[in-house]
C-alpha cells in the first residue's frame, strides 16, 4: 500500500489537532474534539489525546491483525484513557476527545471504520466511490444553530445550548466518539469491500471534507480524482482558498490517500 498525507493547522501557531499515520496495510485519522474550557480537567490537551490514541492504534494494526475495528478501538480508547486517568478528569464531558477513521487491508478486502465526522472514501477505477460517512452529528446539531447563532457567543445562552448539544455525545439516540468510554467503539460504523477493483482509498477530517459538504468545489469522484492527480495538499489548498473567500474560519484540514491497495 501506498500512502500519501498532508495535513494543515487551521492557523500559524496553533497545534494541529488532527493525527493520521499508516503502517504496511493500515492506515488512521483522527479528528481531536476541544471544548472550551478543556485544559481545567486535563492537563494534556486534545492534540496529545488524538496523537496519542493514533499510535496506539497503529501499534495495534500492526501486530494484532486478526482482530475486528471495533475491538481494536475500544483496546485503544481503553489504554489511553488508563494513561491519564490518574491525572485528569476523564469522565467531565469536556474532556478531550476525537473523531475516528481507519483503513485496514486483511484477507482481500479493505476494511473501513468511522466514528464521528471523519469520512472514508474507497474508490474503483471508473466507478462511483463508495463514502463512509457518520451523520449523527451533523443531524443533531441541526436542530441546535438556530439558538446558537441568535445567542451571543460565549454569552449565558450560547453555553446553555451548547451544554444542551453535548448531552447526547456517546449517548443511545445521540452521536459518538473516541473519549473515555471504549465501548463507544461499538457505535462505529464499519464495513468492507473487497480488494479487487479498488483503486484508491482517502480518508479525510471534516476540515477536508469541507471541499465537497460546506463549499461544493468538487464531488467525492472529483475529489477522488484530483487525489490521483495532485494529491491530498492540493484538496486542502483548495479549502483554504474558499475559507478566505467566504470569510469562514479554518479548521485543521488532513488528508490520507491510499494507493497500490491490490496484490503487487
Amino acid at each position: 500500500m501506498l500512502v500519501t498525507m498532508a495535513s494543515a493547522a487551521k492557523r500559524a501557531g496553533r497545534a494541529n489537532e488532527d493525527f493520521t499515520g499508516a503502517v504496511p496495510a493500515a492506515a488512521v485519522l483522527l479528528d481531536g474534539a476541544g471544548i472550551p474550557g478543556a485544559e481545567a480537567v486535563c492537563r494534556h490537551g486534545v492534540a496529545w489525546y488524538a496523537t496519542r490514541l493514533g499510535g496506539v492504534l497503529l501499534g495495534l494494526l500492526a501486530g494484532v491483525p486478526d482482530r475486528g475495528l471495533p475491538e481494536l478501538l475500544a483496546t485503544a480508547i481503553e489504554r489511553v484513557t488508563d494513561d491519564h486517568r490518574d491525572t485528569c478528569d476523564v469522565a467531565d464531558p469536556i474532556s478531550p476527545s476525537a473523531t475516528v477513521a481507519m483503513l485496514r487491508l486483511f484477507g482481500g478486502f479493505a476494511e473501513y471504520l468511522v466514528l464521528g465526522d471523519t469520512v472514508v472514501v474507497l474508490g474503483g477505477a471508473g466507478d462511483t466511490p463508495l463514502v463512509v460517512a457518520d451523520p449523527r452529528e451533523v443531524i443533531i446539531s441541526r436542530s441546535y444553530l438556530p439558538a446558537l447563532e441568535a445567542a451571543v457567543q460565549g454569552g449565558d445562552e450560547y453555553r446553555r445550548v451548547l451544554a444542551d448539544l453535548r448531552a447526547h455525545r456517546n449517548r443511545p439516540g445521540g452521536f459518538w466518539l473516541a473519549k473515555d468510554d471504549p465501548r463507544a467503539a461499538d457505535e462505529a460504523i464499519t464495513g468492507r469491500r473487497p480488494i479487487s477493483g479498488l483503486a484508491g482509498a482517502a480518508l479525510l477530517s471534516n476540515g477536508a471534507g469541507r471541499v465537497v459538504d460546506r463549499f461544493g468545489l468538487l464531488d467525492w469522484p472529483g475529489v477522488m480524482a484530483v487525489l490521483a492527480s495532485s494529491g491530498p495538499a492540493e484538496i486542502i489548498e483548495r479549502v483554504r482558498q474558499a475559507e478566505a473567500r467566504h470569510a469562514v474560519a479554518a479548521d485543521d484540514a488532513t488528508i490520507t490517500y491510499c494507493t497500490g491497495l491490490g496484490p503487487a
